[in-house]
């Protein structure tokens, strides 16, 4: 956090590359921009860039904005709502100045450049924000490599370019992920655009481990535990009669697709009254909520571990298990309300390709979507450190 002195630099010192300032407290994709500029840090300053809502541009003179709490949970939103991805660190504070208040939202140099605002790469061109050309992407795809922390950045070797579904990159996801003119004017060949994104690893030749479960024709073979059990038993207890048995297991846009609309079957609604003249349709389990844990199972679970995910359907309940307990801040204390990423690259994937809204808030979700249908609220199986088990029960009749 910033304290009263050094914001003060900052506004006076019209030359530097690491403050904007502006009067506008609603243009969103000026902030989206800022935002994403800053994290790419394409001037390895390797310390924080700093957007002030308040000050004028042109002298850094406090303006006499008003910040209200509604100004700053706005600002704060950027920070997950999938917007900009992969995800920024940002932090957003008031600070009461003499002269007046000042919104200062500090954004810290991300370790998985290049992040895009919808799909343009934006940096600092000395005291200006602009749009990244391919060499200065091209350096900023070098930093994701060098500071690669997570498993899903990480290469795959072995999983070579003949490994991989190129027409799924291609036609699905670098057309959600890239703006349509960037596509245009993009003269790179196919594995450059994929290293960009961070789904190819120049240096190993061959995918990241992001871009294997995403593209490869068949990724288990890299990670057996890719896929997704689905089991609806006769009974409450796993020695019961199965009446249907089915896997999900591919390439995970794929798998998405499949799984997303054999949901859709599950579940037919029945007309309750709710009036004389009104009724409302309710089923024995919200599929939203359903499919809300199976999201976040795919987008969480251990890639490393050889156990699939465990959706089992049972007679009063359904239970959702993946490998991979919680992770890095995510605690028993903190959980739900803390938000960490196993797999950063993943779920910036599955925000791209819609299977998720915004990040962070899928439980909060589902627990509303189980009240609205008269479920008991979700369990959460958070004692094993290996382990994530969710389980929801019928709704009462």
């Amino acid at each position: 956090m910033i304290n009263e002195q050094d914001l003060r630099k900052l506004l006076g010192d019209l030359e530097s590359d690491q403050v904007e300032r502006t009067i506008s407290t609603g243009n969103t994709d000026k902030f989206c921009e800022v935002i994403c500029a800053f994290a790419n840090d394409m001037p390895a300053n390797n310390c924080p860039g700093y957007l002030v809502i308040g000050a004028r541009d042109e002298d850094g003179a406090v303006a006499g904005v008003t910040v209200t709490d509604e100004l700053l949970q706005r600002l704060a939103s950027y920070a997950d709502s999938g917007q900009i991805v992969p995800l920024p660190s940002i932090t957003v504070q008031k600070m009461s100045l003499a002269e007046g208040d000042l919104a200062v939202v500090e954004v810290r140099p991300s370790d998985m450049p290049p992040l895009r605002y919808r799909g343009r790469v934006w940096i600092r061109r000395g005291t200006r924000r602009a749009i990244a050309n391919e060499q200065e992407e091209r350096v900023l795809m070098e930093k994701r490599t060098h500071h690669a922390r997570s498993f899903d950045l990480r290469p795959c070797r072995g999983c070579g370019w003949d490994d991989l579904v190129l027409d799924l990159f291609q036609l699905t996801y670098r057309n959600a992920a890239v703006a349509p003119e960037l596509i245009k004017e993009n003269n790179r060949d196919l594995l450059l655009q994929m290293a960009s994104l961070g789904f190819w690893c120049p240096r190993e030749a061959c995918a990241t481990n992001a871009g294997a479960v995403l593209f490869a024709e068949d990724p288990l073979v890299w990670f057996p535990g890719a896929a997704i059990q689905y089991v609806r038993y006769e009974g409450d207890a796993l020695d019961t009669e199965p009446l249907d048995e089915r896997r999900f297991a591919g390439d995970l846009i794929t798998v998405l697709r499949e799984l997303d609309g054999f949901l859709k079957t599950l579940f037919p609604s029945q007309p309750e009254p709710v009036s004389p003249l009104k009724e409302k349709n309710r089923t024995p389990y919200p599929m939203l909520a359903l499919r809300e844990l199976l999201m976040n199972a795919v987008m969480h679970r251990d890639y490393e571990s050889n156990a699939p995910i465990r959706f089992y359907w049972f007679s009063g309940h359904i239970e959702v298990q993946n490998a991979g307990g919680l992770y890095g801040a995510v605690t028993r204390e903190t959980f739900p309300n803390q938000n960490d990423y196993r797999n950063p690259k993943i779920a910036e994937a599955m925000k791209t390709l819609g299977y998720v809204n915004t990040f962070g808030r899928g439980i909060v979700r589902v627990q509303r979507l189980l009240f609205e249908n008269r479920n008991p609220p979700a369990e959460f199986g958070i004692n094993e450190p290996a382990l994530f088990l969710a389980t929801i029960r019928k709704a009462a009749p």
